[in-house]
């Protein structure tokens, strides 16, 4: 819930939905935790399940006539609702089962705001659509409640210290390629191959030229990018404009400014393929002509 007078905008609901799903994924990482199999060599675990429903609570209060689309619980809600949440509890479910901290809480406004929580370092980006920003804890886990642009977020479904902390700053977001640092999505399954695999862009003599290969399955890349972490994002996929593990970071970019597209060169949405985001146009067109090119040394 958002403790003010007045209404809640759109992108206070999903900063607070996620630090609700974020408080969560902090508070039982470390613990032993039953997995759901989703075959294929996925799954979720009982932590996913509620995160999602934490989320959930905090859009139901706010937004109870709005739809909203789980990776875990699927679409909920009126079928005729106008409006439509995307929702990614936990982004990166097997980093954090296997205790890694590379994992984010993403919700989306379908075509309008969204927020992609960091459970562990304090950080929330967000989106109203036209601009991009960052707020973040400098002191750590507070005591207190968390502002989102000036309103106070209670405590709602989840209590602790990220659904509760006090952010300290707050810094536009800005791309750049400085760090030369590019995250390649490894993951299967690969739709491209053979004329586009991933791994065969790491291997070619002229992205290691100039950039430096990073893995991250996490759309926790997508807010490096738009926050100048690192200068490009490359996944292979289909339609990713609707996806729940993708929607929130893709409207972080494009809000910052970064350059999207499919791995096709053409635009991200039904007739599209993946992923390129680029901090810049220049960084873009150059790993548009290493795939073009095949991705390969030889």
């Amino acid at each position: 819930m958002i403790d003010s007078p007045a209404s809640p905008t759109d992108t206070e609901v999903a900063a607070a939905a996620a630090l609700a799903g974020a408080e969560v994924v902090r508070a039982r990482y470390g613990r032993r935790h039953s997995r759901i199999d989703k075959g294929a060599g996925d799954f979720a675990t009982d932590v996913d399940v509620a995160a999602e429903e934490a989320i959930l609570d905090v859009i139901r209060a706010t937004r109870p006539g709005d739809a909203v689309h789980g990776e875990e619980g699927g679409r909920r809600g009126a079928v005729d609702a106008v409006r439509e949440w995307l929702v990614d509890p936990l982004c990166g479910t097997l980093n954090y089962a296997t205790g890694s901290h590379l994992v984010a809480v993403n919700v989306a406004l379908r075509n309008g705001p969204a927020a992609v929580a960091d459970p562990f370092s304090g950080e929330v980006f967000l989106t109203d659509g036209e601009t991009a920003w960052v707020q973040y804890d400098a002191d750590g886990y507070g005591q207190g409640r968390a502002d989102v642009r000036g309103r106070r977020v209670a405590d709602g479904h989840a209590s602790g210290p990220v659904a509760r902390r006090r952010p300290v700053g707050e810094e536009r977001l800005a791309p750049t390629t400085d760090t030369r640092l590019v995250d390649v999505n490894l993951d299967p399954p690969f739709p491209g191959a053979p004329a586009f695999r991933a791994v065969d862009l790491l291997a070619h003599p002229g992205f290691v030229e100039r950039f430096r290969p990073r893995v991250v399955s996490t759309t926790l890349a997508l807010a490096w990018v738009a926050a100048g972490r690192r200068a490009a994002y490359v996944t292979d996929g289909g339609d990713l404009s609707g996806s729940v593990h993708f929607a929130a970071g893709l409207a972080l970019c494009r809000a910052a400014g970064c350059v999207v597209t499919g791995v096709d060169g053409g635009p991200v949405g039904p007739e599209g393929r993946g992923l390129v985001v680029a901090a810049d146009a220049q960084t873009h067109g150059l790993l548009m002509s290493l795939i073009r090119g095949g991705g390969r040394s030889a």
